[in-house]
């Protein structure tokens, strides 16, 4: 059983869902992500989002011989441009969201939004649900050659009236997940918790619900396993809280669009009683046009704002974080706003300007385990260097549930773009 999502952000948490919940159900299960690729319980690091086509294909055969019976996949743009999941139909083909991105792959959005259009062929999938949040939901449905399901999270769509097959309640935010009902035109319904905060986030898990009863599982099965209780899944980098209960809430995130900043920062400003900090950077060598409107996003969701370096690959970071500036300080003139370079500093900085019952979002590292700084791939954890500076301000910080790629008690690589 191959289930295959799309879109511009919520790909990977959706197929983590997809995993936890088909896991729950007992299935064995296999994951291939942006973030990890997974075999019947075996982690394998990622690198690309969808691996090149021989390599898929290979990996595909392992999980067969290792009695996988259902496989997540996140299907990027560029792996149905480049040719990645040639030769494979999904029983299943989900569709997130289409926002601002990519435009260093592609011409325009139009050009973005055709190339995921493949997806929901009849040459490449059986079945489709489809997520009608953003505006090219209903044109994804509209040039799908396959059966499809609507679902919507009236809270968060462009058009909250749209009529859908299923809808996504939320019915509380806090700290801990997010709790949302999944009710479908029928009457059936089932309440359940989403393990991150966001109303984004939900949507990922009512649309990975109705994915899998698309593939054929039984909705009495999902709501035993469901209704009432809470999803068992991990997901490394999504929103991922890495503080302690006293001192300030500090999230790590892999969002890296403007779309994903004003979700997040939304969903961090609904659990928090104080101020919300904004750190993050921006890629080098990658869409360098929605670097204004990222500025923009961060600083209009944000009581302050940290500019820092993420992945400046062969682009000058100063470049990078002068245009995120310019961008923010062209929305709000008059906002809190610091630049500190390198991150190792930039988080120290954050912490120190926060207090207890205020927040930090650090949104671009999520779950990377390096930076890419002119073709070196330095060891780097932003969820670790959060947890350093926390415990060095003096707060409680809980032991970590992740592999750090560097000792705990060592001193972390200095940054190679400045001296330390």
């Amino acid at each position: 059983m191959l289930l295959g999502t799309t879109g511009t952000n919520g790909k990977t948490s959706v197929s983590h869902l997809l995993e936890g919940i088909l896991g729950q159900l007992g299935v064995v299960t296999g994951l291939s992500s942006t973030a990890e690729r997974h075999i019947a319980g075996q982690v394998v690091v990622s690198r690309l989002t969808t691996p090149e086509a021989s390599e898929f294909h290979a990996l595909l055969a392992l999980m067969r011989e290792r009695g996988v019976q259902a496989v997540a996949v996140e299907v990027s743009a560029q792996a149905l441009s480049r040719h990645r999941v040639d030769g494979m139909v999904f029983d299943v083909a989900g569709f997130t969201n289409l926002s601002h991105d990519h435009l260093d792959d592609y011409a325009d959005m139009q050009e973005y939004f055709e190339a995921k259009v493949p997806l929901f062929t009849a040459a490449r999938a059986r079945h489709a649900v489809i997520c009608l949040d953003s505006p090219a939901g209903a044109d994804i449905l509209a040039r799908c050659e396959v059966p499809a399901r609507t679902i919507i999270t009236p809270a968060i769509a462009a058009d909250p009236t749209a009529s859908a097959d299923w809808t996504v309640e939320i019915v509380e935010e806090r700290q801990d997940g997010t709790v949302f009902t999944l009710r479908g035109a029928d009457g059936r319904s089932l309440t359940t918790v989403v393990p991150t905060i966001g109303r984004h986030m939900a949507a990922n898990a009512g649309l990975a619900i109705v994915m899998i009863l698309e593939a054929g599982y039984a909705w009495d099965d999902l709501v035993a396993a469901l209704d009432g209780g809470r999803i068992a899944a991990y997901l490394p980098g999504r929103t991922q809280l890495v503080s302690g209960p006293d001192g300030p809430a500090v999230y790590v995130d892999f969002g890296h669009s403007p779309d994903a900043f004003e979700k997040t920062l939304a969903a961090v400003r609904r659990v928090t009683p104080g101020r919300v900090l904004m750190l993050f950077g921006a890629d080098g060598d990658r869409d360098a046009t929605k670097r204004h409107d990222m500025g923009r996003t961060a600083v209009e969701g944000s009581d302050i704002l940290v500019i820092t370096d993420h992945h400046p690959r062969f682009e000058e970071p100063d470049s990078i974080r002068a245009t995120l500036i310019e961008g923010a300080r062209r929305a709000r003139p008059d906002a809190e706003i610091h630049e500190f370079s390198p991150p190792e500093r930039a988080i120290r900085a954050a912490v120190a300007l926060v207090g207890d019952g205020d927040a930090i979002l650090w949104a671009g590292p999520g779950h990377q385990d390096y930076r890419d700084i002119r073709g070196r791939r330095a060891p780097y954890s932003a969820r670790e260097l959060a947890r350093r500076a926390l415990r060095d301000a003096g707060w409680p910080v809980p032991e970590p549930a992740w592999p750090v790629p560097y000792p705990a008690d060592s001193t972390p690589p200095s940054d190679p773009e400045r001296p330390a």
